[in-house]
């Protein structure tokens, strides 16, 4: 279990959306400092907010992110990218970023603040997943998604060593930007913010942060043609 009360905070994404959403609640539970990223330089008046540019793309950029918030002992792994597209015939350009995005630039912030955890006694990180993990249907991103779930599963395994409490967050369609042209029931940034931090504060290793995920997670075991997206239907 982690503690939020007094603890530095990095939420990548952080200006919109449920980003902003685990900001304000993680302020809300008594974060001391809290770093907010997005891709262009923003401001945010309050002063436990330090807000910094970055792109996950980018290795010296999330060095430099590193560098900057050193003292970090939360990691939440927020940014994320939704390029539609066919896994055949859409533009490859836009499935290899979607993956860049989704899951190298997951690992490229769990890489840089691993020995940072380590060195301020463990923390957490804390990676957001979706539904689409474990449906089909959804191109890029879904695959994208599925791989990220992968690779926080391991390293969960890689950060027990250093005390570093792994978090996987599952969520179906959350009312932001990204999402906006769906037409499907969707819940509010705060509910997922709250859920994702009450998950943390018990320990909890993985958040379903909705009924839909909690119904998904469940089919699992069954036949693997009911796994499709209703969309893709």
């Amino acid at each position: 279990m982690v503690a939020i009360q007094d603890k530095a905070a990095l939420v990548t994404g952080g200006r919109r959306g449920l980003g902003a959403a685990l900001v304000d609640e993680l302020l809300a539970r008594g974060a001391r400092k809290v770093y907010s990223t997005a891709r262009s330089a923003y401001v945010d008046g309050r002063p436990e907010v330090v807000t910094a540019e970055l792109e996950v793309r980018s290795a010296d950029s999330v060095a430099s992110l590193a560098e900057l918030a050193s003292d970090t002992q939360l990691v939440f792994n927020n940014a994320g990218a939704l390029l539609p597209g066919s896994l055949l015939t859409g533009d490859f350009d836009r499935v290899t970023e979607t993956f860049d995005i989704n899951v190298f630039g997951t690992l490229r912030v769990a890489r840089a603040f691993a020995p940072i955890l380590a060195a301020n006694g463990g923390g957490a990180l804390v990676n957001m997943h979706s539904v689409l993990s474990w449906l089909a249907g959804s191109g890029a991103y879904g695959a994208s998604k599925a791989a990220a779930w992968s690779v926080t599963n391991s390293l969960r395994i890689e950060l027990a060593q250093q005390h570093t409490q792994v978090v996987g967050v599952h969520a179906g369609f959350i009312d932001t930007d990204m999402v906006s042209a769906i037409q499907a029931p969707k819940v509010t940034p705060v509910e997922v913010a709250a859920r994702i931090l009450d998950g943390l504060e018990a320990g909890h290793t993985e958040v379903l942060a909705d009924a839909v995920t909690v119904d998904v997670k469940a089919a699992l075991s069954g036949p693997v043609e009911q796994l499709i997206f209703a969309a893709a239907r």
